[in-house]
């Protein structure tokens, strides 16, 4: 196993963060549009990128959906995490609240043993300040393991499943 994507904590064991950000509009809500938006991928090989850093993913309609990769430090993922001994606690943020589809109320933080992983998934929805533009949409989907990993550790099945996904209309 290689760690990858990652921070060595005083503990001795590592996280693994990949932040996958998916946005459209109207336009992809239906037809081609959505068939290339319900394509994109969950999940990717992560690259070997610098410590305290996450694999961070952007695709987005006007590209095609087609990935941007890149790395951002961990505190500015939209994830608490939190070392608690022998477990991670994970806890997806809302950001921002005024974004979110209506929802029952939110999950408990999941508590991962090494080993295990979870994949995140929120969604939002924007209309510009006049309502000019229309609505403007986007998914975060967040796969965090804690423990030594392989490159393709999030192709696999995740341990745990949150999926926070609300109607966006």
């Amino acid at each position: 196993m290689m760690t990858v994507g990652s921070r060595r904590k005083a503990g001795g064991v590592d996280i693994t963060v990949q932040w996958i950000k998916t946005s459209w509009t109207k336009q992809s809500r239906g037809g081609e549009g959505a068939a290339r938006r319900n394509e994109a991928p969950t999940s990717f090989v992560l690259p070997q990128v610098s410590p305290g850093s996450a694999h961070f993913v952007q695709m987005s309609e006007r590209d095609g959906f087609e990935p941007r990769s890149s790395q951002k430090g961990f505190r500015e993922i939209g994830v608490n995490l939190r070392d608690e001994g022998d477990r991670l606690r994970v806890l997806a943020r809302v950001e921002p609240i005024f974004g979110l589809p209506p929802r029952p109320r939110r999950p408990p933080a999941v508590r991962l043993l090494s080993g295990q992983w979870v994949r995140w998934q929120l969604n939002y929805r924007f209309t510009s300040a006049l309502g000019i533009r229309g609505w403007s949409y986007w998914l975060d989907t967040f796969n965090i393991a804690y423990g030594p990993v392989d490159r393709d550790v999030f192709l696999s099945e995740p341990t745990v499943i949150v999926d926070e996904r609300g109607p966006v209309r």
